[in-house]
């Protein structure tokens, strides 16, 4: 009986075992151990205390505040970021350079710099916060502020997922759809649209997620007053400085879910538009 030798092919990536074993190891020890964690520490106040610890007035106020802030945030920034891409791939104009940097500083500023220097502008009084005191409205100190914070740290993820999609947009397409008559407003709905709304929906998961565990940037100038102003990350600090981990987990393990069902939403609306894009 004749034994046949086959040589085994190469894999498209050599030592593809051990990389995928660290990538599991990496992955268990700084995410998955974490969350299972976070799943289970609330389990130990039962089914009812978990209830109970995430449906308190004071939690649901929390709660509240936070995914409505970081909504609004995410789409004002859809808005703006989208304006803003546009202007630094199609335009030429002085200071180019320097605005496209300062798109970054967000992620380049601590958390805690940017809310201190939010709050020394739109404080009462600060210079464009006591203009609009005058006028009787406030913002620092409110869920207003919070607003303002979270605007400003979701800014770039906007920016920087839709500024390489419009730089790659072919603008042949777009001259052939004039010349066929299309307007200006025809273009860019039928065709420059559809081509970067799969990254600007990626962009709104991006922001909306950073937004809704934003801290540092949002507790200085929110006013933290509870069932008012008080966001949900600041409620779990306030839980795990009274030692109740439990309740402090209870409250994560909401938010988590939350965020998870809203990002798989985008995440589902963001395949659909590729598939129909590549059709």
């Amino acid at each position: 009986m004749t034994r046949r030798w086959r040589w085994k092919e190469p894999s498209v990536l050599p030592g593809f075992g051990l990389t995928f074993g660290f990538v599991v190891f990496y992955l268990s020890l700084f995410v998955l151990i974490p969350l299972a964690a976070l799943i289970l520490r609330p389990w130990e106040l039962g089914l009812g205390g978990f209830w109970d610890a995430v449906t308190t007035p004071r939690a649901l106020a929390a709660l509240r505040l936070s995914f409505y802030a970081a909504g609004v945030a995410a789409l004002i920034n859809a808005v703006m970021g989208l304006v803003l891409a546009w202007a630094l791939v199609r335009y030429e104009f002085p200071g180019k350079r320097i605005i496209d940097a300062l798109v970054d500083l967000p992620f380049a500023l601590p958390t805690a710099v940017a809310g201190i220097a939010l709050t020394a502008i739109y404080a009462p009084n600060g210079p464009i916060g006591a203009w609009f005191d005058e006028i009787g409205v406030r913002i620092a100190y409110t869920p207003t502020g919070v607003l303002l914070a979270l605007i400003f740290v979701g800014l770039p993820f906007v920016v920087r997922s839709v500024q390489p999609v419009l730089e790659d947009v072919d603008r042949e397409i777009e001259e052939a759809a004039e010349t066929l008559g299309a307007s200006a407003f025809q273009r860019a709905r039928l065709v420059i649209l559809p081509a970067i709304l799969p990254a600007l929906i990626s962009g709104v998961g991006l922001a909306f997620a950073r937004a809704v565990g934003e801290y540092g940037s949002v507790i200085f100038i929110a006013g933290n007053m509870p069932l008012k102003s008080e966001i949900a990350p600041l409620l779990i600090v306030i839980q795990l400085e009274q030692f109740n981990y439990a309740g402090a987990a209870a409250i994560g393990l909401a938010m988590l879910g939350l965020s998870f069902m809203v990002l798989l939403a985008l995440n589902g609306l963001q395949a659909i538009l590729s598939r129909r894009g590549q059709a």
